[in-house]
């Protein structure tokens, strides 16, 4: 996959909102963690190459759910390597808005990785 034609986005998931970010153009957008939120994001997202979240205990379920059935293809990223990556590119700081992003920047790197 070209770098320039991924189009991942990674979702930071936390009791009450989402955080999400879109690798193909940066943008990002926050949204309910609830069913209203999970239309909302989808609608958001359109289509993706892969949608990344990091496994969140009961918090990512309903997520899961409501993406998945919105035909939207799915990815869960173990949340102590999503950190090591973020630590890998000097990504110290801790807040939603920077997970989601690294979160996508990870999907892409793991697809690049795939199609080597």
């Amino acid at each position: 996959m070209k770098q320039d034609t991924a189009n991942m986005v990674g979702v930071d998931i936390s009791k009450s909102h989402l955080d999400a970010h879109r690798l193909r153009t940066g943008e990002a957008a926050q949204f309910g963690n609830d069913a209203a939120g999970f239309k909302e994001l989808a609608v958001w997202i359109g289509t993706a190459d892969c949608v990344v979240h990091e496994a969140t205990g009961r918090c990512h379920r309903d997520f899961e759910e409501a993406l998945a059935g919105a035909g939207l293809p799915l990815a869960r990223a173990n949340p102590l390597r999503a950190r090591r990556f973020a630590q890998s590119m000097g990504r110290n700081a801790k807040t939603d808005a920077v997970d989601a992003a690294v979160l996508a920047r990870k999907a892409h790197r793991r697809s690049m990785i795939a199609t080597v």
